[in-house]
């Protein structure tokens, strides 16, 4: 039975897309079967991995939706143990067209529970809000993994999400946990950095990932080649950190 891994924060840029593809091809690296959810209309995660959207007439969308079969969606990647289940524009138009439907918010719940026994790790990309997908997601998951960048208000609206994470707790998923913080675009040169790292470790201890992720042009680039970081540049500072970072996970 797959672990569900939602990664989300509502602020925009925080590097959850980044953060999403490198992760599941760490863990892929590691030998784990790994399924990654586009779960953000934007499609970045999806075109990131080099699917072309536009040739798709399968996608989460239809999953949520219409109930299609979830296997008849999910396509290969170049990454070996890797699989994807692609986002497309028309997840925008699925907040609405699910507010009439019931248990709303189970449904991304029953799209994995069809693919579950299939992999070891489902991993989430939401979308920067905290809408009726996002709060799919977080119903569908055991944990959730929080990417907060290393700038100035790094902490704003973690707050608004982490009372989003216990009302689901209370009333949706009560087995759901945060996995940790993960400190994102850090640069040991600046003095911002290492304020914020050690905010956010005084804020919550050891639910604070040991590893951080550098900022590194590396993982900015592999987006553009459809190829995650660690395919991209093997030893570039990026994939070394999201390497470490699904050790890390297995670790725990």
């Amino acid at each position: 039975m797959s672990k569900i891994i939602s990664i989300a924060n509502q602020k925009g840029g925080v590097g959850k897309t980044t953060t999403s593809i490198n992760l599941s091809a760490g863990l892929a690296r590691e030998g784990k079967r790994v399924l990654l959810v586009d779960a953000d209309p934007q499609a970045n995660a999806s075109s990131g991995l080099g699917v072309e959207i536009r040739d798709l007439d399968r996608t989460i969308y239809e999953c949520l939706i219409n109930g299609i079969d979830t296997r008849s969606a999910i396509v290969s990647t170049s990454i070996e143990g890797l699989d994807l289940l692609p986002s497309h524009i028309d997840l925008v138009g699925a907040e609405i067209e699910m507010r009439d439907l019931e248990k709303r918010e189970q449904r991304m719940t029953n799209v994995l529970q069809q693919v579950r026994s299939d992999y070891d790790y489902i991993i989430i990309d939401c979308s920067p809000s905290l809408g009726l997908i996002t709060i799919n997601a977080l119903t569908a998951s055991d944990s959730i993994i929080i990417p907060v960048q290393c700038e100035f208000f790094a902490l704003e609206g973690i707050a608004k999400l982490l009372n989003t994470i216990k009302i689901i707790k209370s009333n949706l998923n009560p087995r759901l946990q945060i996995e940790g913080f993960l400190l994102t675009m850090y640069d040991n040169r600046l003095r911002l950095s290492n304020q914020v790292y050690e905010e956010v470790k005084r804020h919550f201890g050891d639910l604070v990932f040991k590893t951080v992720i550098s900022r590194n042009v590396r993982l900015s680039e592999a987006p553009s080649h459809g190829l995650s970081v660690i395919d991209y540049d093997p030893q570039s500072k990026g994939a070394r950190n999201y390497i470490n970072l699904a050790k890390e996970l297995l670790s725990r």
